[in-house]
Order: C-alpha cells, then sequence, then structure tokens
C-alpha cells in the first residue's frame, strides 16, 4: 500500500484515524488477507459449498491434515478461512464457543447472522482499542438454520456481507467474475462444487493446481461434508478446459 509522507504517523496505532478518515492498521490488516490462499463459497438449494486452496509449504514431508483451511463450527455452521492462520484459529475457537453457550442456554442451535454478527463484533473491537492489533484474517461462514441457507463474509475491520456465491483471499477478483458470470440460484450440489472449483481455479497463479484444494457443503439434513482428496480430484476432472487462468493471480 502506497503512502504520502505526511502520513506515515497514522499508522502507528490502530486508535488514531488519518486526516481523511482512513484506519491503516485496518488497511493493513486487509492486505494480510489479500496476500492468503483464497477460499470460495457458493449456494445451493440446501446448502452450501465451501472451499479452499490449502497451500503446503513442503508436500513431499508437510502433513497435509495439518494445515485445515476450513473449520466445522457447530452442526450447521462451518466457515473457510484466508489470511493468517493463527488468528483464525483463534477466531474459529470463539465462534465454536459461542454456538455452543448457544446451544446450552436455549436448547437449539445458533442462527448463523447471529453467529456471523457475534464474530464480526469481536472483530471490531480490535480496531477501537489501543495496544491490540485487527484481526488479519477473513472468514467466509456458510451453514443453515430456520430462515434457510446463509453464506456471509466476514473482513478484518468487523464488517460483514451476505452473499449468494462469494470469495475472498489473495486473488479474487477473477473469482468473483466467473460467479457473476456463472452462478444460478438453485443449483445442485454437484454443479455447485464445480463451480466453486471452476472459479477457484481462475484464481490460481501461474502453473498453479487443485491438486490441494479443500472442499466441504453443509447441507440441511445431512450436516457437514468433508470431501476426501480422491473425491475432489474427480470433481476436478469434470471441469470444463481452462481457457488460459492464473496469469494475473497474487501470491
Amino acid at each position: 500500500m502506497e503512502m504520502q509522507p505526511g502520513q506515515m504517523a497514522y499508522d502507528r496505532a490502530i486508535t488514531v484515524f488519518s486526516p481523511d478518515g482512513r484506519l491503516f492498521q485496518v488497511e493493513y490488516a486487509r492486505e494480510a488477507v489479500r496476500r492468503g490462499a483464497t477460499t470460495a463459497g457458493v449456494v445451493y438449494s440446501n446448502g452450501v459449498v465451501l472451499i479452499a486452496d490449502r497451500r503446503i509449504p513442503n508436500p513431499k514431508l508437510a502433513e497435509a491434515a495439518s494445515l485445515e483451511k476450513i473449520h466445522q463450527i457447530d452442526e450447521n455452521i462451518a466457515c473457510a478461512t484466508a489470511g493468517l492462520v493463527a488468528d483464525a484459529r483463534v477466531l474459529v475457537d470463539y465462534a465454536r464457543l459461542s454456538a455452543q453457550i448457544n446451544r446450552v442456554t436455549y436448547s437449539e442451535p445458533m442462527s448463523v447472522e447471529l453467529l456471523v454478527r457475534r464474530i464480526c463484533d469481536y472483530k471490531q473491537q480490535y480496531t477501537q482499542f489501543g495496544g491490540v492489533r485487527p484481526f488479519g484474517t477473513a472468514l467466509l461462514v456458510g451453514g443453515y438454520d430456520d430462515g434457510g441457507v446463509h453464506l456471509f463474509e466476514t473482513e478484518p475491520s468487523g464488517s460483514l456481507t451476505s452473499f449468494k456465491a462469494a470469495s475472498t483471499g489473495g486473488n479474487k477478483g477473477p473469482v468473483m467474475d466467473l460467479f457473476e458470470q456463472k452462478y444460478r440460484p438453485g443449483l445442485s450440489r454437484d454443479d455447485a462444487i464445480l463451480l466453486a472449483l471452476e472459479g477457484l481455479r481462475a484464481g490460481l497463479d501461474e502453473g498453479g493446481s487443485l491438486a490441494s484444494v479443500e472442499v466441504c457443503a453443509v447441507e440441511q439434513g445431512a450436516g457437514m461434508t468433508r470431501f476426501a482428496p480422491d473425491e475432489v480430484q474427480r470433481y476436478v476432472a469434470r471441469l470444463p478446459s481452462a481457457g488460459g487462468t492464473g496469469k494475473n493471480a497474487r501470491a
């Protein structure tokens, strides 16, 4: 992010606004998200698909299962994370605790929107007080409740937006462009998985592949289903041929 010399003092603390009303530490946190791996979510007829590019630093030695990018929060809610992995883990733990407290208190699962608002309230607190920094992670939260199927994006600032199909993390632009072109309401689960994978492929780096992508679905009546790597690769094999993707992708 480029900054004028006179603006430099305004990024020293989270509580200091710049003269043009910006919080630079929050913008830096957004940059941490943009440098993260790409994630995507697609709502279908009775559920939501979440996928994430699981970057493995040393494929020959690292245990892939330890690099989890999609987390179950409750029976009816899951999330995909982009940005700083440690920050995401803390938010996931907070979300799980909130969901369980709701179950114990009210004897029913937490609604997706209420959970997302709790997460965003927690994030927003870290933009208001000195001595802390914002969470450098964005969550795509998908699930179902009595109100239907939902997909939300949360940002480091604490803002939230509901989507039918969304992407966050590195190079999400091409992914969102493809979703805008090809998303249709009422997709089947298979079609939603294929669309999500096609979108993720559009955001890959030059020479990147879908070999280590993580896929799950959260569906009414079935809960969360995490797909095995061989199942994911069967979906990848069904994708239409790529017409030159990933040329402008970011790290």
